[in-house]
C-alpha cells in the first residue's frame, strides 16, 4: 500500500509544484487547489463510471481511490495552507481559497460524473 500511496503523492509533487512555479509572484496556493480539483474531477469520473458501466470493481475502487488518489490529494496541506494564509494577515486571500478550493472541487466531482455517464452511457439490459 505504501508504494500506491508514494504513486499518487510522486504526481501530487511533481503537478503541484510545476503550477505553483508558474504562479510563484502570486501568494496563493495555485499548486494544491489544482491538484485537489483534479482528484476531485478524476474521483468524479472514476465513480461515474463504476456507477454507470459497473467498469471496476469494489478492489480496484479501493485501490484507485484510496491508493492512488489518496496519495495523490492533498487536503492536509490546503488546510495549513489556509490557516497560514489567514495567520499572515492575508484573511480574504485564506477566504477566497476556501470558496474557491471547494466550489471548484465539488464543481469537478459533478463534471466527472457528468463525463463518464455522457461519453460511457449505462449498460441497460434489453
Amino acid at each position: 500500500m505504501i508504494k500506491i500511496l508514494l504513486v499518487g503523492s510522486a504526481l501530487r509533487y511533481l503537478i503541484g509544484s510545476g503550477v505553483q512555479g508558474w504562479f510563484s509572484e502570486h501568494r496563493m496556493p495555485y499548486g494544491t487547489m489544482v491538484v485537489n480539483i483534479m482528484g476531485c474531477l478524476v474521483i468524479g469520473f472514476l465513480g461515474g463510471l463504476s456507477e454507470s458501466r459497473a467498469w471496476l470493481a469494489q478492489e480496484v475502487r479501493l485501490f484507485c481511490f484510496l491508493g492512488i488518489l489518496g496519495g495523490f490529494t492533498t487536503f492536509s496541506s490546503f488546510g495549513y495552507e489556509t490557516v497560514t494564509l489567514v495567520r499572515n494577515g492575508l484573511g480574504m486571500h485564506g477566504f477566497f481559497n476556501i470558496i474557491l478550493q471547494i466550489l471548484l472541487g465539488l464543481g469537478a466531482v459533478w463534471g466527472g460524473l457528468k463525463l463518464a455517464h455522457t461519453t460511457f452511457p449505462a449498460v441497460t439490459s434489453r
